[in-house]
């Protein structure tokens, strides 16, 4: 993806965000710290992204091997303490040596990197996406939960619905019918109401 586009992709993401969650400050709604861990970008970085602004212009393989020191510092062993270096390069199939050869001036293998992306549960292209596409990628999940709870019939907008609504055979009764169960099922609940009850409309007959 072309430099400009992903900043473009970026910056439509975060306006969606932005209208969705209805604060003026991103900073509000986003963790720049947990975006920053799951992309592997710096959250200095992450924060100038959020705010409109550019990260500097990088190579691919300085890319990685700051997201290889990155990787290490920030993932840690069931026991806290943190991976040493063989482990990590046991992790992507490769001996110490070619891992510290990476660290210096290489850039690890398609197969090296998913490997370490699999170990750690790393998103796809967190070694090589660029900052832009990384962060955008990593919003999209919190762009949906925003707009699922902004749009209480976001979740029913299945391609099964899409489906009959394009039909457009349904009655004047049927239209009605719909509505009156649109209206049922985003009814709050009450407290200690239990499942399945039947509304005064008796729509559950």
């Amino acid at each position: 993806m072309a430099a400009d586009d992903a900043y473009a992709r970026l910056a439509g993401t975060l306006e969606r965000i932005q209208r969705a969650s209805g604060r003026a400050e991103l900073s509000e709604v986003l963790d720049s710290a947990g975006l920053s861990y799951e992309t592997g970008i710096p959250e200095a970085v992450v924060l100038i992204l959020l705010a409109g602004g550019r990260a500097e212009d990088i190579s691919v393989a300085e890319r990685v091997r700051q997201r290889l020191d990155f990787l290490r510092e920030t993932r840690r062993r069931d026991d806290g303490k943190r991976y040493a270096l063989e482990e990590i390069a046991a992790a992507a199939g490769v001996t110490r040596q070619t891992m510290s050869e990476w660290r210096k001036k290489g850039i690890p293998s398609l197969e090296s990197a998913d490997r370490l992306r699999r170990f750690f549960s790393l998103p796809p292209g967190f070694f090589f996406a660029d900052e832009p596409e990384a962060l955008d990628e990593a919003l999209q999940q919190r762009l949906q939960e925003l707009e699922s709870r902004s749009d209480p019939f976001a979740e029913l907008r299945t391609p099964e619905i899409l489906r009959l609504a394009a039909r457009g055979l349904l009655s004047p009764t049927g239209v009605r019918a719909m509505a009156q169960w649109a209206e049922a099922v985003t009814r709050p609940v009450a407290p200690g109401a239990r499942g399945g009850a039947r509304d005064e409309e008796g729509l559950a007959s």
